[in-house]
Formats: C-alpha cells, structure tokens, sequence
C-alpha cells in the first residue's frame, strides 16, 4: 500500500469507463489533492476513447493514460487509489484484488450484491490496510453539514422521514441498460436509487439502524437471462427505536424527483435536491416552522418558513460534493489512517436494503438483527 503523510496528491486510478465515471474525471481535478493517472478498460481502445472524450471537454494538467485491463493497472506502482464504477456484480471481485494489491478503494453504489459480499470487501479492506468508501456524494457536501445542526437542534423529537428519488426511464433504457439486468444490476431501481433514499434516513437517524423494514415492488422487468425479475419502483418503511419512521419511494417510471423531508415536533426540514443539487452556485433547504392561530371564529395557519442558501456550487467544481467528497478520501489515502466508519455505514445500507427486498419478495417485514 502507498501512503504518504506529505502533501503530495493521492494519485488515481479508474477502473471501468462507466458514464458516472465522466463526472467522476473531473471531480478527481477538482478536489486540489488528488491526481488521475491511468484509466483502465477491459479494451485499452474503450480507455482511449473515454479519456479523449473527457480531456477534451475536462482536461487535466497530465493527460492520464489509457490501460488495456484492469490487473495492469493495480500493478502499478504510482497508483495509490482506484474508484471503481463498475456493474455491482462483478466488483466484489475488483475490491478484492484492488485491496490486496494496496490500493485504497472507492466504490459506486449500491456497494454490493448483497450484504455478504458487503462484509467480504471490507474484511479485505481492513485485513490490507486501506481505505474503503462508497461513492454517495451528497454525504460531504456542505449542506448537509449545515442539516445537522438543523436535525439535532431546530426539529425536536424526531418524528417521520420521507423522500422520493426518480426519473422516467425510456424504452431503450428498460430494454437494455445493466441496471434492468439480473447478472449485472440485480437490485434494478432499489440498489440505483433507494440507495440514496436509504443512506439520507440513516444520516438522520445518526446511523441508527432501524428495527422493522417493510417493502414493496410496485413494478419490475423480466431478466432477459432468466434471473430474478428486476425492481422498476419500490416504495419501503423502516421503523426506528423510540417511534421514529421512515418511508421512501424510488422508480424508473416516474417522473423526476429526487425530494426529502424530516419531520420533528418543533418543524419539518425539506429539500427539494437531497441527492444531486439543482444548477446553480449555491444549493438550499427549507426550514418550516409553522404556527397556528385560533381567535374566536378565525382560524389561521402561519407558515413560518425560511429557506437558506448554502454557498456551494452544485456540480463540477471544486467546492460541488463530488469534489469534496474524493477531496475527503485523498487526505485519508495520504494520511496513512484509515477512517472504518465509512465501511460501516455502506455496511448497514445495504443490511437495510437487503431486509426491505426480502420484505417485499416475502410479502411480511423484516426485523433486522439487534447490534451486538
């Protein structure tokens, strides 16, 4: 494993020439302390044609160079760093042989197949030193910092937590992206974007894990290879300790949305973006503390709400999320520590999207297993 505790930046490597990878590229530029060396293609041409189409758009100050195979690129020596947007199926594999070749990890989500697979990777992690995080990018952005104080103090007792993330898919996305594949992306619309549902009620919940879960398949699409039938649109409740709730809805047949709210005695809090901020130099959240009135025969509700600008671009720069967020995992790779809490909390994601599929494929909740 490289690590450093100089400034020099963490150097990276790309493991897979995926479309997230493209906002991934120039996250990498942005974040000030990091550096793209090599990006790796089954198909050295695939590699070649992904950093001439992003260089030419997002250069960076050395053009990376383009590997046929990813074992070559873990071979290398001046790479401390991979980021790996591959189908979740095949990864675990990748994790494994990034983490025993010494490279820190950084993974798109949902992290695995399974929370099996999960607890495999981060073993592998743990027993090779290095570092593992998952790639949910609204967890280091500054607005989120701001919602904690909001959470904590302004709400009150916490009392419900919602939230939507969606897009209207089209046909040929339906008839042939790897999200709608069983050997690929098994968990459809579920692992693709209830992910972020998931991690936004567990943030809330400061990584409580609930007792009970309960979910449902609205829709899904026959695996053209004969594998389970792949979730379209999901909607799950999660019941936490002390009467607090959660429920959430994703879909790839439904239009955009991608809103939260949490509610407290004292409020709600809303966001109308949680998961990718609306365009803009700034990202915002409403804070809604309404008041009602009654004089004799009048009745009147106040809405009481304020909304607050957060100074924070919304995508490609240095100060967006993505960039902060590989920003972040560059100062652990060269510190020479590694930070296990963000294992942890991929690790129970996925234990809580495992128990809302089993819920809804068994048709009765789930309880999750009681923290030893």
């Amino acid at each position: 494993m490289t690590t450093s505790t100089t400034t020099a930046p963490c150097r990276w490597g790309i493991l897979g020439t995926a479309g997230i990878a493209r906002k991934n590229w120039q996250a990498i530029r942005d974040a000030g302390n990091a550096r793209l060396v090599a990006v790796a293609s089954r198909d050295a041409g695939r590699a070649t044609e992904f950093i001439n189409s992003c260089h030419g758009q997002t250069p960076h100050p050395v053009r990376p160079e383009a590997i046929g195979g990813y074992e070559a690129l873990l071979d290398r020596p001046d790479i401390d760093a991979v980021y790996l947007p591959l189908p979740t199926v095949p990864r675990k594999e990748w994790v494994l042989r990034a983490a025993a070749a010494g490279k820190h990890v950084l993974v798109e989500k949902p992290v695995g197949a399974s929370a099996a697979d999960v607890a495999e990777m981060l073993a592998a992690c743990e027993k090779h030193r290095v570092q593992f995080m998952d790639g949910v990018m609204f967890m280091h952005g500054r607005r989120l910092k701001a919602l904690r104080g909001v959470v904590d103090g302004e709400l009150g007792q916490l009392r419900h937590i919602a939230s939507q993330f969606s897009f209207l898919a089209d046909a040929e996305f339906l008839r042939t992206n790897i999200r709608t594949q069983a050997g690929l992306e098994p968990l459809g619309c579920l692992g693709d974007l209830g992910w972020y549902n998931l991690r936004f009620a567990l943030w809330a919940m400061r990584e409580t894990a609930p007792e009970w879960v309960t979910g449902r398949i609205h829709a899904e699409a026959a695996d053209a290879g004969g594998g389970p039938a792949i979730p379209l649109a999901f909607s799950g409740m999660l019941e936490f300790p002390g009467g607090v709730t959660a429920t959430f809805h994703c879909s790839f047949i439904a239009g955009h949305a991608q809103w939260a709210t949490v509610s407290g005695e004292q409020g709600y809090l809303q966001l109308a973006d949680f998961v990718l901020p609306f365009a803009g130099r700034h990202t915002e959240y409403t804070l809604s503390q309404s008041r009602f009135d009654i004089d004799g025969c009048q009745f009147d509700m106040h809405h009481g709400r304020k909304v607050t600008r957060v100074e924070e671009p919304a995508s490609n720069a240095p100060d967006s999320q993505e960039a902060a967020l590989f920003k972040e995992f560059s100062r652990l790779a060269t510190s020479g520590a590694v930070d296990a809490s963000w294992g942890r909390t991929s690790l129970l994601t996925q234990q809580v999207l495992d128990a809302c599929l089993a819920s809804a494929r068994t048709g009765s909740p789930r309880e999750l297993p009681r923290p030893s």
